[in-house]
Parts: C-alpha cells; structure tokens; sequence
C-alpha cells in the first residue's frame, strides 16, 4: 500500500466510504420497506421486487451479510488511514490523534448517518436495486454468515428468543383504517369514503340503518277499500308493509306493482288482496348489519322488518338501506322537502325532522353527531335535556348548536341547525341552553 501514490491511498479510502455507505443504506432501505406494497411490485413483475421479498424472508441472513460488510469496511478505513499518517507526518501523536477524529467523522456523516436517512426517505427506490448486488453476495459469503450465525443463534438460545415465530405483518381493521385515512391523493375522495363506511359496518347493527316505524309507509288492510286504492296508487314504494288495525300484527308484504297490475285485469277485492301478500322477514334488534346483509343474500328477501324481544316492530330495512351506509344515497325513496333538498342555506342553516336518523343526519349535512346512543336527533335531544322540551330550546351537542322548534308531549318534531363554525342568529332566550 506504501508503493501507490498518496492520492490513489486517499482515493481508496473514499472507496471503502461508498461501500460501507451501500451496505449502511441498503440495511435502513430494506427494513423500513412496506411488505405490503413489496409484495404488490412482485405480483406487477417490478424489477427486484420478488428479490427483495427472498432476502425480508431470511432477515438473519440478510443482516449478517450487510453488517459483516458495513463493519469490515468500517474496520479497514481507520487501519489504512492511520498508515497514510504514519507514512506522510511519521510517528507524531497530535497527527494521529486528528487523523482518527477525521476518520471518525467521516464514518459517521458519510457511511452512517447521511445513508441511513436517505434509505429511509426512499425505502422502495434503494431497497430493490441494492438486492440486486446483496443477493450474489449472500451466496458468496454463505460459509462466512453460517459461522457468524452459529453463535448470533446460540445467544438468541440461551436469551429464550424465538426467531420463527410468524414473520407475516397482519393489519387489523383500524390500522386499515388509518392507511385509508393517510392515502390522502393516492386514492379517490369517494373511494376512500367508500372503504371507510366498510369497516364501520363492522360496528353497526340493523337499527342505525333502518327506517324507524313511524316513518314506515304501511297500509292498513281494515281501511276502506277506496282508500287502499289511492295509497296504492299515490305510493312512493314498490312494496308496501301490510298490517291489520295495528302495525304489530303485520300480514305481509305487498308487492305494488303486482297489485296493480291484478287490479287492471280483474276487480280488486280483499281476499284476492291478502292472496297477494307475501310471507313476512322478521330480524331482531342488534342484528349487525355485515350478518344481515348475509343474510338478504341467502333468504333472496329485499325487506326485513325489525322487531324488539317483545315482537314489537321498531323499523324495516332494505338491503338498500344497507348499501347506501357505504356509498350515500342513491334510491328513489320519499323525497325532502324543497327547503332540505340542498342541505345548508346561504345562512348557515337547516330544519330538519326530529325523528331525521342521526347517521343520515352526519351523512347529509358533513355532521359528527354521536352516533353509538340514540338513533334519531330526537331521541339524542331528549338524552340531553333529559326531559321533553315545552318550548324554544337552544343547546350545543359537540360542535354544532341545535334550536328544538317545535315539539309535542311525545317528541321533539322539528328542529333547526347551524352550521359548525356559524354562530346563530337567533339569541337564546332565559333558561335556553348554549
């Protein structure tokens, strides 16, 4: 090494810093590499994707060949130049002493520091071509790994570590969740809107998603036979919940337009009416919404009425009930009013029902109403007050002011919103709540 000339020794030292810095950056690209989009590459055919994925599959290995390079590098490069400085200034302590801090720094800002920020920053751009040059050398160095191993193995023994445990990385659904929450441009607005509505069907049962009984469109099979001819006629649903004197005794379902059409080529009357009716589907309360859709899939039933332990009807639910929970709404069921159609007005305001469910609710207006007590804005004003308003109310349930405006001895009826953000117009009057 005296023989080469002092540019060609400092030439080589710069040398040995690339090379320990490929294999300092190639350890930080590998393991900070997401196994996921790597196994994504392979299956697309990406050059040293499926590489890399057989280097992750024995990260010992892997290890082994990357340190025992970084380090016999990092080894070698004080060695030679401390020769260097021998040679040039001879045997002079203050030199030595300058020459191993320079060293030092050097190992540490251009082999360590600088490399492994890099491999983090960019894990896939590194990680795949590194594997490239890594793979041969595992082969290479395999009696030299197997002996390092040997006693890496024997600590791991003796310190009761098990390294064959299952190595697969398994999300659970709320780490999914927070990877569609952070795709931020990778991914559709509406598409992330989808996959995030997915997962909470997991955690929802079919009374968050079914029409209440007091907004169930039935017909009553006592009614005079003229005024079961309009509703049938002036219906907004293709089916119709058939009960006789009250809604808990349930006959069956009607199919409208068969009715109708029954209705066309022959008198109409009640038995042939009855005749008409189909058996009813009956689900309990609390049923989740995932099972029940299950469910619609193998019975091939399109309305199941949902009943309490007493066999009292509290609501129906539609396979597109369920759907829409997913990707917002899309049938023609009863239409808003002209005043709700566009949600907010230009002041910040909007009437709705009181009876309005709470997720349609947040769905519709971009609200974040608490969703897992009361299903309908009336019941969670009534948890609130704790009591049926008699007049005017005002109250702040989170981030959004609520104004009861009208309301009876059963219910609250309607009520106004105000846009978060927007303070209302309208003042709180004594004893009102803000």
């Amino acid at each position: 090494m005296e023989q080469l000339p002092l540019w060609a020794q400092i030439g080589a030292i710069f040398l040995l810093l690339v090379c320990s810095s490929f294999f300092s950056i190639s350890e930080t690209a590998m393991m900070a590499l997401n196994r996921h989009r790597l196994k994504h590459l392979a299956n697309q055919g990406a050059l040293g994707a499926k590489t890399t994925q057989g280097l992750l599959a024995q990260t010992d290995r892997l290890l082994s060949v990357i340190l025992i390079g970084n380090n016999l590098f990092n080894t070698i490069i004080p060695v030679l130049t401390t020769s260097i400085a021998l040679h040039t200034f001879g045997r002079d302590n203050v030199v030595l002493s300058i020459a191993t801090g320079m060293v030092a720094f050097l190992i540490i800002v251009f082999a360590e520091i600088t490399p492994k920020i890099v491999g983090a920053t960019y894990p896939e751009k590194i990680a795949l071509p590194a594997s490239l040059l890594i793979a041969p050398l595992m082969r290479v160095a395999r009696p030299v790994i197997w002996f390092v191993n040997l006693f890496a193995n024997g600590i791991l023994r003796v310190l009761h570590i098990n390294t064959k445990g299952e190595r697969e990385q398994r999300l659970s659904t709320e780490e999914l969740r927070t990877i569609v929450l952070e795709s931020g441009s990778f991914m559709p607005t509406k598409h992330r809107s989808i996959l995030l509505n997915l997962f909470d069907l997991e955690n929802i049962s079919v009374d968050d998603v079914m029409i209440p009984r007091r907004r169930i469109e039935a017909l009553d099979f006592d009614a005079p036979f003229e005024q079961i001819l309009h509703q049938l006629e002036t219906c907004y649903h293709n089916k119709l919940i058939v009960y006789q004197g009250d809604i808990d005794r349930v006959l069956g379902v009607l199919h409208v337009r068969k009715t109708l059409s029954a209705l066309h080529n022959q008198e109409l009357e009640r038995e042939t009416l009855r005749e008409l009716l189909a058996e009813p589907y009956f689900v309990p309360t609390g049923t989740p919404v995932f099972q029940q859709l299950q469910y619609f899939q193998e019975s091939r039933q399109r309305t199941a009425l949902v009943v309490n332990e007493y066999g009292e009807l509290q609501g129906l639910v539609t396979p597109e009930d369920i759907i829409e929970e997913l990707i917002g709404e899309f049938t023609t069921s009863i239409p808003r009013s002209a005043s709700s159609r566009g949600g907010w007005n230009d002041d910040g305001e909007c009437i709705v029902a009181g009876s309005m469910p709470l997720r349609e609710l947040n769905r519709w207006l971009h609200l974040t109403l608490p969703t897992d007590g009361p299903k309908t804005l009336n019941g969670l004003i009534l948890e609130m007050l704790e009591e049926i308003p008699e007049g005017d109310v005002c109250l702040r349930i989170g981030d959004v002011k609520l104004e009861v405006m009208r309301s009876d001895d059963q219910a609250v009826r309607t009520v106004k919103l105000f846009r978060p953000g927007l303070a209302p117009k309208s003042k709180p009057k004594k004893g009102q709540l803000a």
